[in-house]
């Protein structure tokens, strides 16, 4: 379980804790099919709401003491002239990516919807099985896949990574004693 998740697992179980510690840290990113341009401008805009607080704003609606104060809204301006991008995902990685009625919402949703208002793309999103997000992408019925996806050497072989967005670790949760 990823530390944010098991942060608000924990939480919500006064009987348990969480060992830290264990496993490697993780950089999730997003993936594109190989060959994809789409990657350099999607780190572009990336880079962008890093520098100008977007994505701090958006983990921190999350994530913290400030969650729910500050939602992603696109800006009035936004132009989505270029079209529908779509994103492929398993809405079952609370903050990441969940459920909340019909729609899916989470930091990955809301980074995806501001890349795409800086880029000029309307959002689509589509839930499926976390396995099959990367052939999504390879066979073009996905343009990008974001998933608290990982970046691992075995998928670096299948398709092309965004920069890195967040890191994470994974951990052990435990009874108290």
């Amino acid at each position: 379980m990823a530390i944010v998740s098991a942060e608000k697992f924990v939480a919500a179980n006064d009987d348990l804790k969480i060992v830290e510690g264990i496993f490697d840290t993780e950089e999730y990113a997003m993936c594109f099919k190989k060959g994809n341009e789409l990657r350099d401008e999607f780190n572009t805009a990336l880079a962008e709401l890093k520098e100008d607080g977007t994505l701090d704003e958006i983990m921190s609606n999350y994530i913290g003491d400030e969650v729910g104060q500050h939602p992603y809204e696109s800006p009035a301006d936004a132009d989505h002239s270029k079209g529908t991008l779509t994103m492929a995902t398993n809405a079952e990685f609370e903050p990441w990516e969940y459920k909340e009625g019909n729609d899916i919402v989470g930091i990955d949703a809301d980074i995806s919807k501001a890349i795409c208002d800086k880029l000029g793309y309307e959002l689509k999103i589509d839930d499926m099985a976390f396995d099959s997000i990367i052939s999504a992408v390879q066979s073009g019925k996905a343009d990008v896949g974001v998933a608290g996806m990982t970046v691992t050497p075995d998928r670096e072989k299948n398709v092309l990574f965004s920069d890195t967005y967040t890191s994470s670790s994974q951990v052990i949760i435990v009874r108290k004693k």
